[in-house]
């Protein structure tokens, strides 16, 4: 979402290229700092899976806003609190790795790494391959962009049931509450 929301904030309200670019990627990027922080803040009281699995039902719900909505201003607001959705997920699972995979080391973080730049290659130019087969229709390039939050909620609730199932999520496990 954020590499077309200056795109998607032109064309969705009808605003200048100028406005655009800063009301689109700005109100993301705001969004996304506001929900860092706010985790970092509250942390140790929170579960870190089910922070991610609320998180991505609010980015796979932004998705939908931003592509399906007729009024511009749920366009808008899909865009922007697609931020404070996305804020958490890759800090996010980073930790979960590191805390299920102990002796991953450097290897896991140069997987994390490799795949996160994957994920951001990917999923950008998915979104303009359909919008440009749509014939140059974001809104349809943005529907189909629902598919990656989608996944990873996805993801993640099969490893919840997995650690559940395992006896993982014990105290020692839980993500972001102190250990007894």
């Amino acid at each position: 979402m954020a590499q077309w929301a200056s795109a998607f904030t032109e064309s969705a309200i009808g605003v200048s290229k100028t406005i655009g670019d800063l009301a689109g990627p700005c109100l993301f990027a705001m969004l996304m700092g506001i929900s860092r922080i706010m985790y970092s803040k509250y942390s140790e009281r929170l579960d870190l899976i089910k922070v991610m699995i609320l998180c991505g039902i609010l980015c796979t719900a932004c998705y939908l806003a931003a592509s399906l909505s007729t009024l511009p201003v749920l366009r808008l607001a899909g865009c922007a609190l697609c931020g404070l959705a996305v804020g958490i997920m890759w800090p996010g699972s980073i930790s979960i790795s590191s805390k299920i995979i102990s002796d991953g080391g450097t290897a896991m973080f140069a997987f994390l790494a490799l795949a996160g730049d994957f994920g951001a290659m990917i999923s950008p130019a998915m979104v303009g391959i359909i919008s440009a087969v749509s014939k140059g229709y974001l809104k349809t390039g943005l529907l189909a962009g629902a598919v990656f939050p989608s996944i990873l909620l996805l993801g993640l609730l099969i490893l919840k049931k997995h650690l559940n199932k395992v006896g993982r999520l014990s105290d020692e496990i839980q993500f972001g509450k102190p250990s007894n």
